[in-house]
This record gives C-alpha cells, structure tokens and sequence, in this order.
C-alpha cells in the first residue's frame, strides 16, 4: 500500500460540498487534497435546481460568470400542484427578502460540479479522481487521521491528514465509518433523467404532488428539462430489472405530466439516488467533519441541497481555517463552531423541510395548504424561504401556519 504524503485537510467527495470547501481552503493557503470516486465532468442524479441564493454563493466562489455562459435556464420560481388539483405559483421577485438577483439557474450538474472542481485545482488543490475512499485511518487516540482508498488500477493508498471532511453524499463512507450516519423514517427514492421536447416548459420549477409521490420538472436550457420522479422506497422496489420502465409507467400516472413529456425523448438514462432523510449524529468527531448531503438531507422537495451544501462548505471552511492556525489535534471540541454554525443557518429550513415532507403524507391537507397560500397571496413568502432568502421564520410562526391551514 502507497502512503502519501500528510495533507492539512483531506475532502471526501467533489460535490459542490467538498468542491467548495476545497476552493475556500485553499484560498487561504491550507493544503488540501481532494478525493473522488468518479472522474470528471460525470453526471449525477439530483434536481438540478439552484435558488438566487445558491447564485449568490456560486458568485463569492468566483465562478458564476462560468456558470452563466454555459447556457442553463433561468427559473423565476416555483410552481406546485397539489395531489386534489390545487396549485399555487411563488416567484423570487414577489418573495421579499434580499435575492442576490432575481432569478435562479437550472444547470446540469455535470457542468457544474467540473466547474467547481476546476476552481479548486486553480486555488491549488491537489484533485484526485478515481479514488474510492473505503476506511478511515485512525490515530493512537483513535481520532481520524486520514482515508484508506483503492484506485482503478486496484492499488491500496493511504491519506493521511490533519483532518478529513467528509463530503460524500448520502452514503458517506466517512460518516458510516465514524459511527455518526443515521436513516429517518421517511425513505423516498428519486429516479432522474434529462428529457427534450417538454411542451410548455416554464421558467418556474414544476412540482406535481400525488398520494404516492411526486414529479418535478426543471428547466436546465437548450430545449433540455430535468424530470425527475421521488416515490417512497417500497414502491420503488418494483423498479429492480427495469429502471426505465419503472420511471415511464409511474411518471405517466401525473396529469400535469403525461401529456407534456415525451419520454421517447430522454437524453440521459434514468439515474436513481436515495434513501432520503439521512443525517448524522453530529456533523463533527475527532479529526473529522461532515459537509452536505453527508451531513444532512431530507428530501428534494424544497430544491435546496446545493444551496445547503454551498453555506455548509462556507461554515466549514471558516471552522477549518481556525482550527488548522493551531498545533495539535483537532479535536471534536475544536470543531464545535461549526455545529453552532449549522443550527443557526439550518434549524429554520430543518423545520420548513419537515412540514411540507411529512404534509405530503396527508394529501387532502397538503392540498388544502397549497390552495390557501396561492389564495391568501402567501406562496411568494414560501417559495423565498425554501430558496433560503427569506428568514424561515417568516413561515415557521403561528400567524403563517393558521393562515395556511384554516
């Protein structure tokens, strides 16, 4: 087995998580080396949808003009349709708050987790792809201290680091291996494609809710949507032989679907990820922290995983960078700012993502909910507050839960 040499901080995972982490980082003159599985540009399942918020971040890392010119759709909002036939319209304009502009971005990730990579490389992050991360290496006071990984010529290789940052998905092998992964209730599963040819494809996100799940179309430019189609797991069982047959009998089910979307025009295969609502017992342990969907992630509904995963590798990076100033282990209680950090960016959208997930399991109420906040001029406040530009607490209060339901 190869050992390298010890790197300040090892990320797991090039995702906009570890991507931006890496970037911020490095920036400040840490060295960091980052690990990923796949190679680059790849495709990933996922929704594909970024608020004005996640714009504003992608431009503090430097790389929204990147972004701009490679031709993804700008989505004014989000559009919901409710399993009984309601339907309310949210637009980022109309949502108060201070929107770093007035529209977002629907972009394959393929684009944009290169991109961000790229960034890290140039800020002077060593990136190596093909590296399956398999068992953390652990010091003598059994602190993580670095990543065992085999490559794709099979070769064993040891990384050892100050600390590592686990930002490797919902499957985190460093927060498996650490003890910290813990699976909710509510396990949904998302199957994935890019298809061509939507007719009446809007400039807002599209969710269409059922009783057994929902649809969400996403604009991502040059003729291009993503649709993708999140069911609760144990129907999702019966997709095991044929993905893609599975994909086009359940989305048809959706009336604001089946006549708009030819799925003989699919342009990427159906790709599946889940279970959702995945987290961790703590999101630090000694010499180790959790960033994006490793640390947390409930369930796409509220299109906000890239924005999340953007500010957690901002809390992250800015805990790092302290903690690495010092000699000495970095220990769990070194790390403590950063799960501070969490729960005052997070608790509020924590809370907003749970009530529209579990309200989706009573669908007459869910409807009944939509139908009143298009009504009552509410749908604006919320579709801000999922895009993280409005303050939580704007839904989450007695006046706004009462006005929504009664």
């Amino acid at each position: 087995m190869t050992t390298e040499p010890v790197t300040d901080v090892l990320v797991i995972g090039a995702g906009p998580a570890g991507s931006a982490t890496a970037l911020r980082l490095a920036r400040s003159g840490h060295r960091v080396t980052v690990i990923d599985r796949a190679t680059f540009p790849r495709e990933k399942p996922c929704s594909e949808y970024m608020s004005p918020e996640t714009v504003r971040h992608l431009a503090a890392l430097g790389v929204l003009d990147t972004l701009d010119r490679a031709g993804g759709a700008a989505l004014e909002g989000t559009q919901v349709s409710g399993p009984l036939g309601s339907r309310l319209v949210g637009r980022f304009t109309h949502a108060g708050g201070t929107p770093f502009r007035g529209t977002g971005l629907g972009l394959a990730r393929r684009i944009l987790d290169a991109t961000l990579l790229q960034a890290a490389r140039d800020a002077g992050a060593t990136v190596l792809e093909g590296i399956a991360a398999h068992e953390l290496l652990r010091d003598g006071r059994g602190a993580v201290a670095g990543v065992r990984g085999r490559d794709t010529a099979g070769e064993w290789r040891a990384f050892p680091a100050r600390v590592v940052v686990g930002a490797d998905g919902l499957g985190s092998i460093v927060a498996r291996r650490a003890g910290l992964h813990m699976q909710g209730p509510v396990r949904r599963i998302a199957f994935v494609a890019h298809v061509a040819g939507v007719r009446d494809l809007s400039m807002t996100t599209e969710l269409h809710v059922s009783r057994d799940g929902y649809v969400g179309i996403n604009a991502l430019g040059s003729g291009v949507a993503n649709v993708a189609l999140v069911v609760p797991a144990h129907l999702a069982r019966a997709a095991k032989g044929d993905v893609a047959a599975f994909f086009r009998e359940r989305t048809m089910r959706f009336p604001g679907v089946r006549d708009r979307v030819d799925l003989g025009q699919i342009v990427r295969e159906v790709l599946v990820t889940g279970p959702f609502d995945a987290m961790s017992r703590s999101s630090t342990t000694d010499g180790a922290l959790l960033v994006g969907d490793a640390a947390d992630f409930f369930d796409p509904f509220t299109g906000e995983g890239i924005c999340s995963a953007l500010r957690g590798a901002e809390l992250a990076a800015e805990t790092l960078h302290d903690a690495l100033r010092h000699d000495g282990p970095i220990t769990a209680h070194r790390l403590r700012s950063y799960r501070a950090g969490r729960r005052r960016a997070f608790l509020g959208k924590w809370i907003v993502e749970r009530l529209v997930g579990y309200g989706m399991l009573a669908p007459a109420l869910f409807d009944r909910a939509i139908a009143r906040l298009e009504r009552r001029g509410m749908a604006d406040t919320l579709i801000g507050v999922t895009g993280q530009f409005v303050s939580p607490w704007k839904v989450v209060n007695p006046v706004y839960l009462t006005r929504m339901v009664l």
